[in-house]
């Protein structure tokens, strides 16, 4: 410390004292040393002595040891070998060990694969469920196995999609083949309904036999002949006829249904089936515009309803849960509603019967057909009913043209007949009997038309229409009996009834024809009891029924005679005005011809000769034809002399038209149609000839003496009448001085005659005002 504290001579000192130290020590090392130094020279020399010995021990043990290594290399080889070999048993019988584990999953998913190659998918989703469950488990911990695990869901979701598609190529195959699943299913229902009727028919054979008198035994016999036919044709081309199952391959749906419900997606594939039926059965129940035209637009349409529900029927009958028959009576109600409306709106197109026809044929087919598969059809059948009504209306029409064709063709005379089959032909037309007719010889005539044995024939044939319509509508005898004879009603009351009114309305119609009419509507007036007896022969109901409707012909042919009558009174006056049109008188002669008027002595002769037409009429219809025309007459004349624009008559004139009055009376008198009574058709003319009685005779005096009074001799002379009358003589005096020689002679007679006129003034002053 004294050398770091830096002393004066500190260090010197120190280092005096360190070797001081140092030789200290080297004189112990060497006085040690030189103690040891013989036992180590001894050492030294034993040491030198056993190095032989080692050198020689070494030599031995290498040479030992060369000897048993190689002595062991044979060993060891051996040994390595065997460890090696257990090694690869150990490791053999762990890998078949493993392999034994992991065989079955390939072999699965081996399994799997081919069946996925072979499109069992069903199977393959089983196979699934087994690796999953039963066989992936043990192996887990390996990585294959891990890619299987991996894969398994993807091959889930391939499957899916696969059946899927499967399903939809079902349902546009489905959707393709309707029409024709359709077609098969309506075949074999006629075919059936065909098969029963005709065993109903053979069973019940004795009790037709009477039904169907003359044109229904022909339909009868065509019938049978069609029927054969049909069963000929369904042997022919029994092996033709093919069901649902062989026109489409359901095994699509299947699989899907299956397919789903294995992977636990059942609803959702319900949910979709139907979701896509309901949209397939809004298209099929979509119909073309055309639909209308022809009778091939509505079977189509028909055939692809009925092939969608036969398909669905046959799902609701082989799967459980896919189709409810809830379902499918919601899908059938709602295609119903469908239906009807569109069959309400396409069918109010038709304008022809036949097609209407066809139409209510292939409604009854397709409703037996689906009515065969369990869905309820009364509505449809409620809609032919209103289709019906259509149809009579379609049926109206065209007989209503049938009628005016009729009309127009016939010549309105009586119909010859030569010889006795001539007669037997008319008579199997029309059911005529007239007893006296018989008893004349050939050639004779008939009394009607030939318009009447051919509307006869029409309304029968009418009649068979009808009844085409209510065959299989499913209703009793008593119903069809009812709408045959409304039907029927219809046809006379409005179709007939109308076309007979435009017949008699017609100008060419002259009074010839008119009175041909009248005879015709007469015949077919009696022949109405003979078209009811023939609708009960048809329907087999007696028309003692209770609910039996009565036919309206006879109202019908009623209304056309009475009105053809007053086109027969309309048309006379008309002639008779016509006449009275080209009557030129000279108002102002001084004195009469002599003879009457040649206008009247024509229109008596055709009046005369129009009367003997008359003959065939009725007795009241000719005389209320007479009557009315000699009336008119007397009317006319009157109107003539009474005219506004006639201001004066000379007596000359007067004297005239006595004559042409006294020809009207002794044609009246000559009782041109029998059957009037004393002088009643005389009783027409009987104001003129009072009125010219009163100025001829000129007896005033007595005319205001008695007038008013029941026995008075000119009680048909209304005083206005006269008053007029005598004015216009009294201004012819005035202007032609036709009385100037009574001015001159006998000035008394000129004022008698303007106290006549003052009195008759006041007279008929009298009468307006007590009016």
């Amino acid at each position: 410390r004294s050398v770091y504290d830096d002393q004066p001579n500190a260090h010197q000192k120190f280092m005096e004292k360190l070797d001081a130290c140092i030789r200290n020590h080297d004189r112990e090392i060497e006085k040690m040393c030189n103690f040891h130094h013989q036992g180590f020279v001894d050492a030294i020399t034993e040491l030198l002595k056993v190095r032989a010995d080692a050198e020689k021990l070494k030599v031995q043990v290498t040479d030992t040891n060369r000897r048993l290594q190689d002595a062991g290399k044979e060993v060891i080889a051996q040994t390595e070998e065997i460890i090696r070999c257990r090694v690869q048993q150990r490791n053999i019988t762990t890998v078949v060990e493993k392999l034994q584990l992991c065989l079955p999953v390939l072999e699965m998913y081996s399994k799997l694969k081919e069946q996925m190659s072979v499109k069992r998918y069903y199977s393959a989703l089983k196979t699934m469920e087994q690796l999953e469950n039963l066989y992936l488990p043990r192996v887990s911990q390996y990585r294959f196995c891990q890619i299987m695990i991996e894969n398994l869901p993807k091959l889930r979701e391939e499957i899916k999609e696969i059946s899927m598609s499967d399903l939809k190529d079902f349902l546009e195959s489905i959707r393709k083949h309707s029409d024709r699943i359709g077609e098969t299913a309506m075949k074999q229902a006629q075919q059936q309904k065909t098969f029963s009727a005709a065993l109903q028919k053979q069973n019940n054979v004795n009790y037709g036999r009477n039904m169907h008198l003359g044109r229904s035994r022909i339909l009868e016999s065509k019938n049978e002949i069609t029927l054969k036919r049909t069963f000929e044709d369904e042997d022919e081309h029994e092996e033709e006829v093919l069901t649902a199952q062989d026109l489409v391959d359901f095994s699509p749906v299947y699989r899907c249904l299956h397919i789903y419900s294995v992977l636990g997606d059942g609803e959702i594939f319900e949910n979709y089936y139907r979701k896509q039926r309901r949209k397939q059965a809004r298209l099929v129940l979509q119909p073309q515009s055309s639909m209308h035209e022809t009778v091939e637009g509505y079977r189509r349409y028909f055939s692809q309803i009925v092939g969608f529900f036969v398909v669905e029927d046959h799902i609701l009958h082989v799967t459980q849960g896919l189709v409810t028959r809830t379902y499918t009576d919601e899908l059938w109600n709602m295609a119903l509603s469908k239906i009807i409306a569109v069959l309400r709106t396409h069918s109010s197109y038709c304008s022809d019967p036949d097609l209407v026809l066809e139409l209510k044929n292939l409604i009854v087919v397709f409703a037996d057909t689906l009515q065969g598969y369990g869905f309820p059809v009364n509505r449809l059948f409620d809609l032919l009913f209103e289709i019906r009504d259509q149809y009579n209306e379609t049926l109206l029409k065209k007989w209503s043209g049938l009628f005016r064709d009729i009309f127009e063709a016939d010549n309105y005379s009586p119909i010859p007949v030569a010889n006795e089959e001539e007669y037997r032909i008319v008579i199997s037309k029309f059911p005529f009997q007239d007893p006296e007719l018989d008893k004349q010889s050939f050639p004779k005539k008939l009394p009607m038309s030939q318009s009447v044995p051919q509307i006869y024939m029409q309304v029968k044939e009418f009649i068979y229409a009808s009844l085409k319509f209510s065959e299989s509508l499913h209703r009793s005898s008593t119903e069809i009996d009812d709408m045959l004879r409304k039907s029927t009603n219809l046809l006379l009351t409005r179709t007939l009834s109308s076309c007979l009114q435009n017949l008699i309305k017609k100008p060419h119609i002259g009074l010839t024809e008119l009175v041909q009419i009248i005879i015709n509507t007469t015949h077919l007036e009696q022949a109405c009891k003979y078209l009811e007896d023939f609708i009960s022969n048809i329907t087999n109901i007696s028309q003692l029924t209770v609910h039996t409707a009565r036919l309206y012909g006879l109202s019908t042919f009623k209304d056309a005679r009475h009105a053809a009558e007053g086109e027969i009174y309309t048309k006379l006056n008309q002639k008779i005005d016509e006449f009275i049109q080209i009557a030129d008188y000279d108002w102002t002669m001084s004195e009469s011809d002599g003879r009457a008027s040649g206008y009247l002595m024509d229109l008596i002769n055709f009046l005369r000769s129009t009367f003997q037409v008359f003959t065939h009429l009725p007795g009241k219809v000719a005389q209320t034809a007479c009557m009315s025309a000699c009336q008119h007459l007397s009317m006319s004349l009157m109107q003539m002399l009474l005219d506004s624009e006639l201001k004066q008559i000379s007596m000359g004139a007067i004297q005239q038209f006595n004559l042409d009055v006294i020809q009207c009376e002794l044609f009246a008198s000559s009782e041109p149609v029998p059957g009037f009574q004393g002088d009643t058709l005389q009783l027409a003319f009987i104001d003129l000839r009072q009125l010219l009685d009163l100025f001829m005779v000129w007896d005033w005096s007595t005319y205001l003496a008695d007038y008013g009074q029941a026995t008075s001799k000119y009680l048909r002379v209304n005083p206005s009448t006269a008053l007029t009358l005598l004015e216009k003589m009294k201004d012819s005096s005035k202007k032609n001085n036709i009385f100037a020689q009574f001015r001159k002679n006998d000035r008394d007679k000129q004022k008698l005659i303007e106290t006549v006129v003052k009195q008759l003034r006041s007279l008929v002053n009298g009468m307006s005002q007590h009016t």
